[in-house]
């Protein structure tokens, strides 16, 4: 009678069956991290060559003139640096708030040896990285009918438009309105010459 011998199945050492699962497992992930990068790469390139980047306005030192004190309270005038952070020029086309009827963009300009203020039809032009001030007895947003009085110590809302079709929103304190910076009148009005 012959006897039957059991041989056991090698079975392999645990240290190697971790690193095949290991190895696998870094197959996997590797797979799985390149396939993201690509996904990643890919919209950047698309973003790259399809759109145009935006110029980037950024607002500094806002302030609108108190109405306190002012012969005119039904206007004031906003003042600002604008810098322009991107990589083509941008225009501020238009500007709103909420507490005027009318908000324009205002230059004032020498005309019969008297500085006069005129509506600036094509808007503030800002070139890329450079900057723009905005100052009394210059460029300004001009607040024309007023819904209320402001204050120094006030808060306005300014939304800025600009050319790329973006908006910039800005909120600038009021400061006290001081004679020897200059009155602001209607456009076209004997008053209106500094």
């Amino acid at each position: 009678m012959k006897h039957l011998i059991a041989v056991p199945t090698p079975v392999p050492h645990a240290r190697s069956r971790a690193r095949l699962g290991l190895a696998a497992l870094s197959l996997v992930l590797a797979a799985a991290l390149s396939a993201c990068g690509s996904e990643e790469e890919a919209p950047r390139t698309d973003l790259q060559s399809d759109v145009t980047p935006s110029a980037s306005i950024v607002v500094e030192d806002p302030w609108v003139r108190a109405t306190e004190g002012a012969e005119d309270t039904s206007m004031s005038a906003a003042f600002m640096v604008l810098d322009n952070q991107g990589a083509s020029d941008v225009t501020v086309t238009g500007a709103s708030s909420e507490v005027a009827g009318t908000v324009e963009l205002h230059d004032m300009v020498m005309t019969d040896g008297k500085s006069v203020m005129t509506r600036m039809e094509g808007g503030i032009e800002v070139a890329a990285g450079k900057g723009q001030l905005l100052q009394p007895g210059g460029m300004h947003v001009m607040l024309m009918d007023l819904r209320e009085e402001l204050a120094a110590g006030d808060e306005v809302t300014l939304i800025l438009t600009l050319s790329d079709g973006s908006e910039v929103e800005v909120t600038a304190p009021v400061k006290e309105f001081t004679e020897e910076e200059g009155h602001y009148h209607a456009p076209g009005t004997e008053e209106h010459g500094h």
